[in-house]
């Protein structure tokens, strides 16, 4: 079974996800492949929500569309209060880069920048200078257990420890949506728990 999480942080009382007949597929003619099929979700906010099934059910397909990184074929779709729909390209690209945090299977680190910098990313992109955002980032991998680590390369630490570093990422800009594609896969036992003990925390933080 592998799964997937979606977690609303920072988001107004009531519904902060909301689905209704949602539907994508993929290919044409006999070559297609309904991915989703009518999906109906509400999430409300400051909840933890895990999507659990067995590989190929369309989970990540679900979250991508959340995020903002696919666009649906049919149905309803609100994200925070926002129909992603009717936005163009680059306003869905601003919309991601101001209220979405992603945690990646893979972590999808930079091995050209350093900890801190990969960590920083988020900031930049929204027009901080690189040294404020360096700062704060150094700020939030101290809190992760990684202090000290921000000039390191990524690929000098551990799974645990780049696992971590994806999370300060995700985090460092107060995104109102958190969104996570199998965050655990590659932990043993004991850091999957703490690291979901972090995501469960983070849901549950007031704006």
């Amino acid at each position: 079974m592998a799964h997937a999480a979606a977690i609303p942080t920072n988001s107004p009382a009531g519904t902060a996800i909301r689905l209704r007949h949602v539907r994508k597929t993929f290919g044409k003619g006999e070559y297609a492949v309904q991915a989703l099929r009518g999906v109906d979700l509400d999430i409300p906010g400051g909840e933890l929500t895990m999507l659990v099934g067995p590989s190929g059910c369309g989970k990540t397909t679900l979250i991508s569309i959340l995020a903002g990184l696919l666009s649906r074929d049919a149905g309803e779709l609100a994200v925070c209060g926002r129909d992603l729909g009717v936005l163009s390209r680059d306003r869905l690209a601003a919309w991601r880069r101001e209220s979405v945090g992603f945690i990646f299977q893979q972590f999808n680190l930079v091995p050209q920048l350093s900890v801190a910098e990969n960590v920083s990313v988020p900031l930049i992109l929204k027009g901080e200078s690189v040294g404020a955002a360096v700062r704060k980032a150094n700020e939030l991998l101290a809190t992760l257990g990684l202090e000290g680590r921000g000039k390191s390369a990524p690929l000098k630490l551990s799974g645990g420890q780049q696992l971590r570093v994806a999370f300060a990422r995700a985090l460092i800009h107060d995104p109102r949506l958190l969104v996570c594609d199998e965050p655990t896969s590659a932990l043993d036992a004991e850091l999957g728990r703490r690291v979901m003990t972090l995501i469960r925390d983070r849901s549950r933080q007031p704006d």
